[in-house]
């Protein structure tokens, strides 16, 4: 025997439409805040790509210096654009006693700039729109606000 229930539905499989827009709300604002970290974060890391560089040359310079006493010629002073996919590496000064090496970001590094001498004097030249230069600035900025 069939026993039936009168007005009585079935319950309803699935999501409301309201359900589902306050999860793309979630999602969205969870976005919002996640992918501008993240961004800072890929940044960040594409830092030490220059930094570590530069500091690969001095050493070069310097070794030639003690071989040579001289900076004319050295092979660290040579430009390079194909080492690092984010920098390209020049030397904008050099003398016998003196150099400078520069690094200048590319693509997504693009207006990030950074420098060192013969001394060991480290510095920013250019960081890009959000980011600031250290005071006094004689380091390699890493981090937004100024750190080094």
């Amino acid at each position: 025997m069939h026993t039936r229930t009168a007005g009585r539905q079935a319950p309803s499989r699935g999501f409301t439409l309201i359900e589902v827009m306050i999860t793309v709300a979630i999602v969205a604002l969870l976005a919002s805040i996640a992918l501008p970290s993240y961004r800072d974060y890929v940044t960040r890391g594409n830092v030490p790509q220059a930094t570590a560089r530069l500091s690969t040359l001095s050493v070069q310079m310097e070794q030639y210096f003690q071989d040579n006493r001289s900076y004319v010629g050295a092979p660290g002073c040579a430009a390079d654009t194909t080492t690092s996919k984010h920098f390209d590496f020049s030397c904008t000064v050099q003398t016998a006693q003196a150099f400078t090496l520069s690094a200048v970001g590319k693509g997504s590094m693009a207006g990030f700039s950074y420098a060192i001498t013969q001394s060991s004097v480290r510095s920013t030249g250019a960081v890009p729109t959000g980011w600031a230069l250290p005071d006094p600035n004689t380091c390699w900025v890493t981090k937004k606000g100024g750190v080094c």
